[in-house]
This record gives C-alpha cells, sequence and structure tokens, in this order.
C-alpha cells in the first residue's frame, strides 16, 4: 500500500506522490508568539510531528520548514483588528521582541514536553523582511496589486481561481460579502501585502520597502519563507482548518500570483480540539465551542501538568483521534488517556524481567521496518500498522495496533520491545525509555527494602550498579573484577525475574 493523504484542494483520498522522488518538502504554519500555546495550538504540532515521523519511517527523506509569526499578525485573519504582537507588548510593558522571544521560548518548551521533533527550518517573519519585499515586487510585476490609502493590496478579481483551496468561487464571495470596514479596498476580499499607513499612529516595528515604510502583511509571510527554503513549488503545506477560508486561501493566491504555475501539491489541514461550555437542561447533549485565547477559555500544557498529567498523556489522548477529526476534550479521557499509557509502560517493564538487558536495545527513527529474524506474527503487527499511517496518517488505528502488539502472548519478549521501538519512533510516547525507568526504580526499592538495616548496602549496591554499567558497555573485564571482590566479601550476585539482586553466604 501507498502512503494516501486527504488533499483539502480537491476534498478528497490522493496517492502521495512527492515532486522529486524519495524527498519530501513540507511546509507548516507556526504560532504567532504573543501569548502561551494553549491545548489546541498543540494539536496542530502534534499532527505535523506524526506527519514528519512518517515520512521518516516510510524512508523518505524531507524538510520540514515551520514559520514563527512575530510582526503583522492583526486579530483578525484578514487585514482588521489589532496588530497582536502590539497589543501583547502594550499588556505586559515590553518590546514587541521582548514578547517575542519570551513566547518563542514557551512555545519551544512546550514542544519538547510532548517529544514533537523540531522542524528542520524554523523561520521568524522579522528575519525575512527582505525576501517578503521580493515576493512582493514579483506580484506587482505580474499586475496583481494596486496601491491605495498608503497600503499595497493585492486584486483577488486578477487571479481567477481565488477561493479555489475553501471550495467558493469569486462570484459566490462577492455575494456574500460583508461590508468592509476597509474603504480603500476595491474588493471586501481583497488584502494588504504592505502596510505604510497603520491604523496605528507609532507601529512598533517598520522597515523600508518600495512601497514606503511599513511592515508586511501576514499572509505573505508564509510564502515567501516557505518559496525561501523549499523552492518555489513544494509537496505538502498544513495548518488548521481556520486558515482554509483566509490565510490559506490568500497564501496560494499570491504565490501563484508570483510564481505563475501551481504552488503546493498537497493541502492538509487538521481539525479543532473542542472544549465543554455548558449543559443544556432539555438535553444531555453538551454544548462544545473551539478553545481560543479570543474566548477566554484555554489551557495550557502545563495546567495540565499542575493538575498531575504528563505531557504524554496529553500526546496519547490526541493519538487517539484522527488528526481531521474534531475531539472533545475532558477531564475523563484525559484520566483515560493517562491510565493507558501508564498500562502499557508498566506491560514493557514486566517484559524486561525475562532479560537483564531486553530495555538497552535502542533503534534510530526511521530504521527500515525489516522484520528479519522475527516471526511472521511479528512482521504482521508491524505491516498492519504501517498500513494504518499510509492510510491518512491514521494514528488511532496505528496506536490501536501498539497495544494490541504489546499485549500479544505470542510474541517473544524481545519481538514485543522491538515491535515497541519501531512503532514508538511514530508515536513518539517514550515508552521503552519509561518502562526502562520503571524497571530500574522497581528493581532499586527491591534491593533497598532487601538489605534494610545492613551496614554496607549502600556501598554493595553501588558495585552492583557499577557492574550493570559495565556490562552495558561491554566491560566485561571490570564486571568480572567487581563480581570477584564481592565474592571476596561474601556476595553472591543473583540474576532475577525482578532484575539483579545480592545476599550474603
Amino acid at each position: 500500500m501507498a502512503l494516501k493523504l486527504y488533499n483539502t484542494m480537491g476534498r478528497k483520498l490522493e496517492e502521495f506522490t512527492p515532486i522529486t522522488p524519495g524527498y519530501v518538502g513540507f511546509y507548516g504554519c507556526g504560532p504567532t508568539v504573543y501569548n502561551y500555546a494553549h491545548i489546541g495550538n498543540l494539536r496542530a504540532y502534534i499532527f505535523l510531528d506524526i506527519l514528519d515521523r512518517t515520512l521518516t519511517f516510510l524512508g523518505y527523506n524531507k524538510k520540514h520548514v515551520m514559520n514563527i509569526t512575530d510582526v503583522g499578525h492583526l486579530s483578525g485573519d484578514g487585514d482588521d483588528g489589532d496588530d497582536k504582537m502590539l497589543r501583547s507588548a502594550e499588556e505586559k510593558h515590553k518590546s514587541v521582541m521582548e514578547v517575542a522571544q519570551f513566547y518563542t521560548d514557551a512555545f519551544f518548551y512546550d514542544i519538547d514536553r510532548l517529544n514533537i521533533i523540531r522542524p528542520d527550518v524554523v523561520c521568524k517573519a522579522t528575519e525575512h523582511i527582505s525576501d517578503m519585499i521580493e515576493l512582493i515586487k514579483k506580484i506587482e510585476a505580474n499586475g496583481h496589486t494596486y496601491f491605495a490609502g498608503g497600503n499595497l493590496y493585492y486584486d483577488v478579481t486578477t487571479y481567477p481561481d481565488y477561493g479555489k483551496l475553501a471550495g467558493i468561487n469569486l462570484e459566490d464571495l462577492k455575494a456574500g460579502a460583508r461590508i468592509e470596514v476597509d474603504p480603500n479596498k476595491k474588493n471586501p476580499h481583497d488584502f494588504v501585502l504592505w502596510f505604510t499607513k497603520s491604523k496605528f499612529e507609532n507601529q512598533a516595528l517598520n522597515w523600508d520597502s518600495p512601497w514606503g515604510r511599513g511592515y508586511p502583511g501576514w499572509h505573505i509571510e508564509c510564502s515567501a519563507m516557505s518559496m525561501k527554503y523549499l523552492g518555489e513549488q513544494f509537496d505538502i503545506h498544513t495548518g488548521g482548518i481556520d486558515h482554509i477560508p483566509i490565510h490559506h486561501t490568500n497564501e496560494l493566491a499570491q504565490s501563484e500570483g508570483a510564481i505563475g504555475k501551481k504552488w503546493v501539491n498537497y493541502w492538509l489541514h487538521n481539525e479543532f480540539l473542542v472544549i465543554a461550555k455548558e449543559k443544556t437542561d432539555e438535553a444531555t447533549v453538551e454544548v462544545a465551542e473551539k478553545m481560543s485565547k479570543s474566548h477566554g477559555n484555554f489551557l495550557t500544557l502545563q495546567s495540565l501538568v499542575d493538575k498531575g498529567y504528563n505531557a504524554l498523556d496529553y500526546r496519547f489522548f490526541l493519538l487517539g483521534a484522527h488528526y481531521r477529526k474534531q475531539v472533545f476534550f475532558s477531564w475523563s479521557a484525559m484520566d483515560s488517556a493517562k491510565n493507558s499509557r501508564q498500562a502499557l509502560i508498566q506491560r514493557i517493564s514486566r517484559l524486561a524481567k525475562s532479560s537483564d538487558d531486553l530495555l538497552e536495545k535502542t533503534y534510530s527513527r526511521g530504521e527500515a521496518a525489516d522484520m528479519l529474524g522475527l516471526s511472521e506474527k511479528a512482521a504482521a503487527h508491524i505491516a498492519k500498522f504501517k498500513e494504518a499511517l499510509e492510510n491518512d496518517l491514521s494514528s488511532p488505528v496505528a496506536l490501536s495496533e501498539l497495544q494490541k502488539t504489546v499485549k500479544d502472548p505470542d510474541l517473544a519478549p524481545f519481538e514485543t520491545i522491538e515491535l515497541v521501538n519501531r512503532m514508538d519512533s511514530v508515536m513518539g510516547l517514550k515508552l521503552v525509555s519509561s518502562a526502562k525507568k520503571l524497571f530500574d526504580e522497581q528493581k532499586d526499592a527491591s534491593n533497598t527494602d532487601l538489605h534494610k538495616g545492613d551496614p554496607e548496602a549502600d556501598e554493595i549496591n553501588a558495585l552492583v550498579a557499577e557492574r550493570a554499567d559495565a556490562k552495558k558497555s561491554k566491560n566485561f573485564v571490570r564486571a568480572d573484577e567487581i563480581r570477584t571482590v564481592l565474592a571476596t566479601r561474601g556476595i553472591v550476585i543473583i540474576d532475577t525475574p525482578n532484575g539483579v539482586e545480592w545476599k550474603r553466604v
């Protein structure tokens, strides 16, 4: 089976064929760093991570590019509202750059806690203004712009396919257009490429340009930076479904207006995380709404950690829903995810009792799924896991297959651990390392309890631990020396189902 992805352009599942065989270039819209990312925002980056890991698992080379918006994003996705960065800076009595750096650091702290692989390229808008200006020049040269009221606008009527990503044509947009607050626009759906006369008297950040001193519109940054690092045409563009009608629609129009040909082959969008708003008296159905900073109903990852959850419990929770399905957040669902992840870790830890070094074997991410030397049953598990990923990144089915693998009594322990390593290279739940930590903690506790009251216990435990480390690093000479030293003191080392123990003889 080949990888199939649901392409928002055309609204159908398509077999994935990269522009360059064996290589995938993809761009994911990053955060606007004016506040903490909430757990709804973070769903997009879990989805991106599964895409990244799946491509590697399937043997592709790839380049993943993500932007950091630190200028130009107004509170409305169009050209209305306040500047998000400026408003946040004013509220916190800090400079825009101080706010941007603080929340960029906070974002990547969350990314790391969720075990999300960082993109190959992370690019800040403020560091790519010259690239945006050069792209706008191309758009202007191709006759897609007009200058009015001090701002440079994109004229959507010059791009006949405007709205095709959202599934609406320009005539429908015109018919349903609301009264636009910007009187300089010829069409309500035109958008600003470059502001020189903002509604703000003292815009914090501005640059010289052919159209006057000012700053870029929000949409142009993604087009400019994606092309800088991936070329004029690339394979995949991702984002949340809320980007489809305006941000991605405008990106597409200006990009193809600049290059005069198809820009992106596959558009992938993740659904919202929704949170309970209220329960009606008349029905048992819970009313839910999108988690949003503007609604004031958002939770951060830290708020989950403060309630006793591991960040990976939230990752597990999200993997249980397909990225194109709306997922309902609740504390009971988080409890279930936490318990299920811990149950997996405990099962894997118990497998280690059959071998002292079973959990030490690790595999590089994306190692080919060649099951040479393993049973037919093991090969069947990995095949089903791979098939789930190839079916539009179906993480719920893949996660279920991982759970079945861990519970399968017909697999040898070493097979189970190998399969878990391979599967978790995509799921990213740190199952084997967590199981090893649990196993070591239980082993240490067992030895401590066994030798309470022995004045030499700490020293002997240290030697036993050193011997174990020596064995793991294949320093068998040192391991044998320690066994001999202990034997002369009447200490015998015993390998048990619960780990290494010792006793006096």
